[in-house]
This record gives C-alpha cells, sequence and structure tokens, in this order.
C-alpha cells in the first residue's frame, strides 16, 4: 500500500483581539438622547421662566434622582413682581396722611357735601367717610336712590386725584329681614357692590382701586337698642387708604402693608 499522507486541516487565521466596547445600539440611543436634548432646551429657550415653578421642579427631579444633600445655607425667598395694572393717575411723591386728610376734607368743604357725608375720621392707616343708608338707598333696597347719583360723582371726584384705594364697606342694623333676603349680610353685600359697580360702569373710579365688602349687623358703631342708634348702624362707609399703603407718615419707612 501506497504511503498516505493525511493532509492537515487548514490553518485558520487568528483573529485580532479586539477591546470590549459598547453594542453597536448605543449610537442610535445616543443620537436618540441628543436629539430630545435639543428639543427640551429649544422648548425652555422659548418658554417664559417662572421662578417658583422652576425651583419645584427642580427639587423634584432632585428628589427623583436621588440628589439630595444636606445643607447648612438657610432658606431663601425668590421676589415675585406680578404685573401692576396701569394707574389712572401720574406718579407722585409719597404723602402724609395730614396731607391727604386736608385735601379730602377741603374738598368736601368747598362741593358742601358735609350735610350728607355725615362722619369723616382719620386713623393711623385710612381716612373713612361714613353715609347713612337713607341718603343712598329706599329701605331695605340695594338700588341706588337717583338724588344720591350727584353726590356718589362728587365722591369719586375727590378720590380720583389721588393716589388712593377705596374700599367700600355696608353695614346695616339688627333688625330681621324680610322678603326675599334671609340676613343681613346679604343687604350690605348688596349695597356695597351696588355703589362699585356704579363707579366703574360710569368711568368714575376704575376696579384695580376698589374693592367692596358686607358685613351685615356685626360692626355696629352703637348698641342696637332704639331706632336712633340702628340708624346709626344702617351705613355705607367709604375706606380710603393711600395706593402704597403708606399713609402713616411722610418716610416710606413708617408705611402700612394693611391691603384693601
Amino acid at each position: 500500500m501506497a504511503d498516505e499522507q493525511t493532509q492537515a486541516p487548514p490553518k485558520k487565521e487568528k483573529k485580532a483581539d479586539v477591546a470590549p466596547g459598547a453594542p453597536a445600539w448605543m449610537v442610535t440611543y445616543s443620537d436618540l438622547v441628543t436629539l430630545l436634548l435639543t428639543f427640551f432646551v429649544l422648548l425652555l429657550s422659548m418658554a417664559n421662566m417662572d421662578p417658583v415653578r422652576f425651583v419645584a421642579a427642580s427639587g423634584s427631579l432632585k428628589d427623583a434622582f436621588g440628589m439630595q444633600q444636606e445643607s447648612n445655607s438657610t432658606d431663601f425667598a425668590i421676589p415675585i413682581f406680578p404685573h401692576q395694572p396701569k394707574s389712572q393717575y401720574a406718579p407722585i411723591q409719597i404723602q402724609s396722611s395730614e396731607k391727604v386728610y386736608e385735601k379730602v376734607k377741603s374738598k368736601i368743604d368747598s362741593l358742601r357735601l358735609n350735610d350728607d357725608i355725615g362722619f369723616i375720621k382719620k386713623d393711623d392707616d385710612s381716612i373713612i367717610l361714613r353715609i347713612s343708608d337713607s341718603v343712598l338707598f329706599a329701605p331695605g333696597q340695594s338700588d341706588i336712590a337717583k338724588k344720591a347719583l350727584p353726590l356718589l360723582r362728587n365722591i369719586a371726584e375727590i378720590i380720583k386725584p389721588l393716589p388712593l384705594n377705596l374700599r367700600i364697606e355696608g353695614h346695616t342694623d339688627d333688625s330681621p329681614m324680610s322678603g326675599p333676603r334671609t340676613a343681613n349680610w346679604d343687604l350690605s353685600v348688596e349695597r356695597s357692590v351696588s355703589v362699585l359697580r356704579y363707579f366703574s360702569q360710569s368711568d368714575l373710579l376704575s376696579l384695580d382701586r376698589m374693592a367692596a365688602v358686607g358685613y351685615g349687623k356685626d360692626r355696629p358703631v352703637v348698641a342696637n337698642v332704639d331706632e336712633a342708634s340702628r340708624a346709626q348702624n344702617r351705613r355705607v362707609d367709604f375706606v380710603l387708604r393711600l395706593k402704597d399703603n403708606r399713609l402713616r407718615g411722610n418716610t416710606p419707612g413708617n408705611g402700612g402693608t394693611m391691603p384693601l
């Protein structure tokens, strides 16, 4: 037998060692993440930044991703400056309570309104013009009497050029209500709102300077013991405060902060 030589299998080429790396799908994933990041950056650049919401959102993200850390710093407040409506008078210097009160009193005297405005009071942070309900309304009614319209126009004329806010307060006595109303509070609210509505709809004063409230029988000026005392308690108070709440003195530091 002839010598048979067995052929050795061909040698396999040895592959070069390849350093381990990220799988191929990571390239697509990275592109997607980059596109998403770009998209949200564009959204953020076109949005109006709200500092309060930004701090709240960033805090929630830190909580979600476990990025909380202790800090020895004290809390801080972010100042927020909301849009302020345009006032209907030009900017003026801070005025003292005495100066504003004298202007109001002088105007009331010149217009001869003392008979209708039965009470004028100045305290630390307000000026109060008190008018009996019988001057403005029929008994038990909330519609303004026609005879009262000139008086209200004159009051608006006094307030309008001054940097004053107006709070219209309705008050009643403790007499039980009759008709559709079930409480004195209803009548007091309706009356104060009627005055506010008249000032606004007649373009005498702007809404951003006014507020209307009703107290019913809960804030009497005297005890309800007879008809005379009840008549004193049935009233509308026009409470005037400087628009910057600084009626207490001449300097900004002495100002009060009581809102309407």
